[in-house]
């Protein structure tokens, strides 16, 4: 377990301990939490730092806290992941201008400039964060030519995994996960429009974004709409299809995540069609057992924890009761598990106990303050 690793690390239960923290009153745990981690060099190469890892991922937590909280600068992290957002968008420009398509951790919100994007919007870093805006805008709307065929900007040449495969994947694959596909920088260029962040182009990427998630919605065999988790480039010339099996609704590949990812560029882009068809398919994956039977954990990355906090932040949004009135009972799913398999004792944001202990401050401390964490999540 890496110490500077938000999503299954030690930085994850910092994050948690600083928001706890701002009701508890005291910061006794948060400071233990830092001390957990300071003891030990950070990854700050750009090409292994990102939002889920080294300088960016610890910044990002102590972002959350109070300066008496920590013995490191967060200014000087701050600088530090400033220069590794220019590094790693000098690249990624150049990749665009030979033409070759994407790795995966390129642009995704896990490892790539997306969630760097993400942690420079939380920090109002807007010089910096306009240029990764300008990159997200290529994108979504600068199509690549694969095999002869032309796909989009982000076609990753990866397979599901992260990494060059042979098979069905040798010519890469698109990716529908918030996590680590297109509705990633989506979500990003969304939120940033409402903080009044926008770059030439944005407002087309976004409808670009809006266009492909609501064409590629298939019908399953019962009826209910869901997205694919991800294609090879053979089902992706086939275009849709129905009778599809209904995946698992969850946060970084489900039908919630992208959901939410889609509500959010309506919103920002003013397209009611869109934003209630985002809320229509999402409602239909939490009230059918098929999708529902399919997870099974309680954590914030694929199980339950995840998809109340994801379904929280669309209902809040939503200009129809539906989801809201669905949200007690999925807390009850997740009380239920709960009581069967207890919290995760491992640490860490989306694998760990602490994603689920902060889905729980978040949705059961009265009044609790909006700090905004779940931007790593592209939620809010």
């Amino acid at each position: 377990m890496r110490h500077d690793d938000l999503g299954g690390g030690l930085t994850g239960t910092v994050l948690y301990e600083m928001v706890a923290a701002h009701s508890r009153g005291t910061w006794t745990a948060a400071r233990t939490a830092v001390q957990a981690i300071t003891a030990h060099p950070l990854a700050a190469y750009p090409d292994e730092a990102s939002l889920y890892r080294g300088v960016p991922a610890v910044a990002y937590a102590l972002h959350f806290g109070k300066p008496s909280a920590t013995s490191w600068t967060l200014t000087e992290l701050n600088a530090e992941t400033i220069a590794i957002v220019a590094a790693r968008v000098d690249a990624a420009q150049r990749r665009m201008d030979s033409g070759r398509p994407p790795r995966m951790d390129e642009y995704d919100l896990i490892s790539g400039l997306t969630g760097l994007g993400a942690y420079l919007l939380r920090r109002e870093q807007q010089t910096a964060l306009e240029r990764i805006l300008s990159y997200l805008v290529r994108l979504l709307t600068e199509p690549l030519t694969i095999a002869g065929h032309p796909v989009p900007g982000w076609w990753t040449i990866d397979g599901p995994r992260g990494l060059p495969e042979n098979g069905a994947f040798a010519t890469g694959h698109a990716n529908f996960g918030i996590a680590h596909g297109m509705p990633g920088p989506l979500a990003l260029l969304a939120l940033s429009s409402r903080a009044g962040v926008t770059v030439d182009g944005q407002d087309r990427a976004l409808d670009e974004g809006i266009r492909f998630l609501t064409a590629w919605a298939q019908p399953s065999s019962d009826g209910a709409i869901g997205w694919p988790e991800l294609l090879p480039l053979q089902a992706f010339l086939n275009g849709p299809v129905s009778g599809t099996e209904p995946g698992r609704p969850s946060w970084c590949y489900g039908t919630p995540g992208i959901g939410r990812a889609l509500q959010l560029a309506a919103l920002a882009r003013r397209n009611d069609r869109a934003r209630q068809f985002a809320e229509h398919v999402v409602l239909g994956s939490i009230t059918d057992p098929r999708h529902l039977s399919q997870i099974e954990d309680v954590t914030l990355c694929h199980g339950w924890a995840g998809l109340l906090l994801t379904c929280d932040r669309i209902a809040a949004e939503s200009a129809a009761p539906a989801i809201t009135n669905e949200l007690p009972a999925l807390r009850s799913h997740l009380s239920a598990h709960m009581v069967r398999h207890e919290i995760p004792q491992n640490a860490g944001l989306l694998s760990g106990n602490a994603g689920v202990l902060l889905t729980l401050h978040t949705l059961s401390t009265p009044r609790p303050t909006d700090l905004g964490w779940d931007t790593c999540l592209l939620l809010n």
